[in-house]
Protein backbone atom coordinates (compact mmCIF):
# COMPACT_ATOMS: atom_id res chain seq x y z
CA UNK A 1 0.00 0.00 0.00
CA UNK A 2 3.32 2.38 1.02
CA UNK A 3 4.42 1.97 -2.62
CA UNK A 4 1.20 3.12 -4.02
CA UNK A 5 0.67 6.09 -2.27
CA UNK A 6 4.43 7.08 -3.32
CA UNK A 7 3.86 6.40 -6.98
CA UNK A 8 0.60 8.48 -6.31
CA UNK A 9 2.79 11.94 -5.32
CA UNK A 10 6.30 10.93 -7.70
CA UNK A 11 4.34 13.23 -10.47
CA UNK A 12 3.72 16.08 -7.83
CA UNK A 13 7.17 16.28 -6.89
CA UNK A 14 8.51 16.04 -10.21
CA UNK A 15 5.80 18.40 -12.24
CA UNK A 16 6.37 21.37 -9.58
CA UNK A 17 8.69 23.71 -10.77
CA UNK A 18 9.05 26.71 -7.50
CA UNK A 19 11.16 28.99 -9.39
CA UNK A 20 8.27 29.54 -12.31
CA UNK A 21 6.97 32.86 -12.17
CA UNK A 22 4.13 32.33 -14.84
CA UNK A 23 0.59 33.66 -15.68
CA UNK A 24 -2.82 32.27 -16.10
CA UNK A 25 -4.18 35.81 -16.85
CA UNK A 26 -6.29 35.50 -20.16
CA UNK A 27 -5.87 39.13 -20.51
CA UNK A 28 -1.85 39.54 -20.42
CA UNK A 29 0.30 37.72 -22.53
CA UNK A 30 4.28 36.89 -21.45
CA UNK A 31 6.63 39.23 -22.56
CA UNK A 32 9.90 38.46 -21.42
CA UNK A 33 11.94 41.33 -19.09
CA UNK A 34 15.21 41.95 -18.13
CA UNK A 35 15.82 45.51 -16.84
CA UNK A 36 18.83 46.70 -14.34
CA UNK A 37 17.91 49.93 -12.91
CA UNK A 38 20.64 52.19 -11.21
CA UNK A 39 19.83 53.54 -8.04
CA UNK A 40 22.60 56.37 -8.53
CA UNK A 41 20.35 57.93 -11.32
CA UNK A 42 18.01 60.70 -10.00
CA UNK A 43 15.01 58.86 -12.14
CA UNK A 44 15.54 56.06 -9.96
CA UNK A 45 16.65 58.11 -6.39
CA UNK A 46 12.89 57.30 -5.15
CA UNK A 47 13.26 54.15 -4.82
CA UNK A 48 16.21 54.27 -2.13
CA UNK A 49 12.93 55.10 0.34
CA UNK A 50 10.20 52.56 1.55
CA UNK A 51 6.75 53.09 0.09
CA UNK A 52 8.44 54.88 -3.10
CA UNK A 53 7.53 53.52 -6.55
CA UNK A 54 8.09 54.17 -10.36
CA UNK A 55 6.42 53.37 -13.59
CA UNK A 56 9.22 52.53 -16.53
CA UNK A 57 7.68 52.98 -19.93
CA UNK A 58 10.94 52.18 -21.80
CA UNK A 59 9.88 50.71 -25.04
CA UNK A 60 10.24 46.76 -25.03
CA UNK A 61 10.02 46.49 -20.96
CA UNK A 62 6.87 44.77 -20.02
CA UNK A 63 3.23 44.70 -21.87
CA UNK A 64 2.61 48.46 -20.75
CA UNK A 65 5.82 49.19 -18.53
CA UNK A 66 6.62 48.39 -15.24
CA UNK A 67 6.11 49.57 -11.88
CA UNK A 68 9.15 48.96 -9.81
CA UNK A 69 8.16 49.58 -5.77
CA UNK A 70 10.68 49.58 -2.68
CA UNK A 71 8.67 47.81 -0.17
CA UNK A 72 10.63 48.25 2.57
CA UNK A 73 13.88 46.29 3.92
CA UNK A 74 15.89 46.57 0.65
CA UNK A 75 13.12 44.34 -1.04
CA UNK A 76 11.84 45.76 -4.22
CA UNK A 77 8.55 44.23 -6.09
CA UNK A 78 8.03 44.55 -9.88
CA UNK A 79 5.09 44.73 -11.71
CA UNK A 80 3.65 45.69 -15.23
CA UNK A 81 2.07 48.59 -16.20
CA UNK A 82 -1.19 46.48 -17.76
CA UNK A 83 -4.34 46.19 -15.70
CA UNK A 84 -4.97 42.77 -14.93
CA UNK A 85 -8.54 42.25 -15.10
CA UNK A 86 -8.98 44.60 -18.98
CA UNK A 87 -8.72 43.11 -22.11
CA UNK A 88 -5.65 45.09 -23.91
CA UNK A 89 -6.83 48.71 -25.12
CA UNK A 90 -6.13 52.25 -25.00
CA UNK A 91 -7.31 52.65 -20.97
CA UNK A 92 -5.25 49.22 -20.07
CA UNK A 93 -2.24 50.99 -18.89
CA UNK A 94 -2.24 51.35 -15.26
CA UNK A 95 -1.06 54.95 -12.96
CA UNK A 96 1.02 55.68 -10.29
CA UNK A 97 -1.31 56.51 -7.54
CA UNK A 98 1.07 57.05 -4.19
CA UNK A 99 1.27 53.10 -2.85
CA UNK A 100 -1.21 51.79 -5.49
CA UNK A 101 -1.36 51.36 -9.22
CA UNK A 102 -4.96 52.91 -10.57
CA UNK A 103 -6.45 51.31 -13.75
CA UNK A 104 -8.16 54.12 -16.15
CA UNK A 105 -10.50 51.15 -17.21
CA UNK A 106 -12.80 50.39 -14.20
CA UNK A 107 -10.85 52.64 -11.76
CA UNK A 108 -9.55 49.74 -9.46
CA UNK A 109 -6.77 49.82 -7.61
CA UNK A 110 -3.63 47.55 -6.69
CA UNK A 111 -1.15 47.60 -4.23
CA UNK A 112 2.07 47.91 -4.95
CA UNK A 113 3.02 45.79 -1.82
CA UNK A 114 0.67 42.78 -2.84
CA UNK A 115 -0.56 43.52 -6.51
CA UNK A 116 -3.81 42.60 -5.54
CA UNK A 117 -7.05 44.45 -5.83
CA UNK A 118 -10.18 44.02 -3.74
CA UNK A 119 -12.91 42.27 -5.43
CA UNK A 120 -10.43 41.25 -8.88
CA UNK A 121 -10.13 37.87 -9.94
CA UNK A 122 -6.25 38.58 -11.07
CA UNK A 123 -3.66 40.04 -9.67
CA UNK A 124 -1.06 42.50 -11.33
CA UNK A 125 1.31 40.74 -13.26
CA UNK A 126 4.60 40.33 -11.02
CA UNK A 127 8.27 40.19 -12.11
CA UNK A 128 11.24 38.59 -10.20
CA UNK A 129 13.75 41.18 -8.64
CA UNK A 130 17.51 40.77 -7.09
CA UNK A 131 19.46 43.80 -5.98
CA UNK A 132 23.07 43.58 -6.33
CA UNK A 133 24.30 47.13 -4.61
CA UNK A 134 22.74 50.27 -6.21
CA UNK A 135 21.49 47.99 -9.37
CA UNK A 136 18.17 46.71 -8.89
CA UNK A 137 17.47 43.82 -11.60
CA UNK A 138 13.70 43.17 -12.79
CA UNK A 139 13.53 39.62 -14.99
CA UNK A 140 10.94 36.93 -15.53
Amino acid sequence: MKKYILLLLIPFFIGCEKDSVGSNNPFLPDYSVNLNINLNLPAYNVLKYPSNGVLITTAGVGIRGVFVFNTGNNIYAAYDAACPNQALSDCSTMTLNGINAKCSCDAAEYSLFTGLSPGKNYPMKAYRTEVNGNIIRVYN
